[in-house]
């Protein structure tokens, strides 16, 4: 059982201290024993202790930074949301296939934003922008926010905020079952709960540091037992020895545990494993003997955003893929939507 994470370190940015969120976090860390680190701004953080590479960048994943959000434009999300909103950056998973692996750099510390009226502030100006149709935030792009949250309340704080709101909904994503505070939010049905699934092999020697999936199906039911919107992201689809079976075996748990009640409105999205030139580098650097196969010969070559390519399975691979999850999700959960497959 994956425990809540707790950091190692902590450091504070002087002007998140300007913020009541900023003070709260600092003394509760303080009441924790936590060490506490002043810093000028996060780009100063130095001296994260390590004998090496290796363990620097395994302290810094247990490192949070507490600061305030200086940027307050945010990116686009497609195609899960209209924007991503930026509570947090980082994660304390240890996913070898990770795209923060490359955004991140060699200081994959967590950061949390204690300026979050001003976010949710910009968050409003948006969805006045685009009145009035209904504007999608997703809060899991840059960071596993549940992860951090039982510390921080940010999230649950965003997903009360937009249920009182008629323009907006909110949406993340998780690898961790620690919900537990966030389940008497009130969220009026207006945020949408996912979780990351996949099979056993996947989550056994890929996403080290996160709940195994009967927790994380434990927690997709007692969240849509609070009446929140559930999906599933099913990502990267990977294909293993018996990717098949192991795929099928998935969804059979999953099937054996979401309620009749939730089924109505249920959500799958899926993204087929890719991985960047940069990224393959980082981690094979990172994770030096990760199982992992990042093999160029065997993938096809697809341009993506910002001129990077990407390297993804052949044409009748993915179709395969598709075709064999789309199948499973007919057969287990018929009034499902599949939002995409990419």
């Amino acid at each position: 059982m994956i425990k809540p994470f707790v950091p190692q370190l902590v450091y504070i940015e002087p002007k998140a201290l300007d913020y009541p969120l900023g003070v709260e976090l600092k003394e509760k860390f303080e009441k924790m024993g936590l060490e506490i680190r002043e810093t000028t701004s996060h780009n100063q953080v130095r001296n994260i202790p390590g004998k090496n590479d290796l363990q620097k960048y395994r302290n810094a994943k247990s490192t949070l930074v507490i600061g305030v959000r200086k940027t307050l434009k945010f990116d686009t999300s497609k195609p899960s949301a209209e924007y991503a909103i930026p509570f947090a950056t980082g994660c304390m998973g240890h996913c070898h296939y990770c795209y923060l692996q490359t955004t991140m750099g060699s200081k994959p510390y967590i950061r949390t934003y204690v300026n979050v009226e001003e976010i949710l502030d910009q968050a409003e100006k948006y969805m006045q922008e685009r009145a009035p149709q209904i504007t999608r935030f997703e809060a899991a792009c840059t960071s596993d926010i549940v992860g951090i949250d039982h510390l921080t309340h940010t999230l649950k704080r965003a997903i009360e905020y937009f249920g009182q709101s008629d323009l907006g909904q909110l949406r993340f994503v998780t690898k961790f079952h620690h919900v537990d505070h966030l389940l008497d939010a009130n969220h009026n049905g207006r945020t949408r709960f996912r979780f990351s699934i996949n099979a056993d092999y996947v989550i056994k020697y890929f996403e080290p540091g996160t709940s195994p999936l009967t927790n994380r199906i434990e927690a997709a039911q007692k969240v849509s037992k609070a009446g929140y919107p559930l999906g599933f992201i099913i990502a990267p689809i990977y294909i293993h020895d018996g990717w098949q079976d192991g795929y099928r075996e998935m969804f059979e748990k999953l099937n054996d545990s979401i309620p009749e009640s939730a089924r109505d409105d249920i959500t799958f999205e899926m993204i087929q494993h890719r991985f960047t030139k940069p990224a393959k580098r980082v981690i094979e650097k990172n994770y030096p003997k990760t199982k992992l196969e990042m093999n160029e010969e065997e993938r096809r070559y697809k341009w993506g955003r910002y001129g990077i390519g990407k390297y993804v399975y052949s044409k009748d691979e993915e179709q395969e893929l598709r075709e064999t999850l789309e199948d499973y999700i007919d057969q287990y959960f018929p009034n499902a939507k599949i939002e995409y497959f990419t």
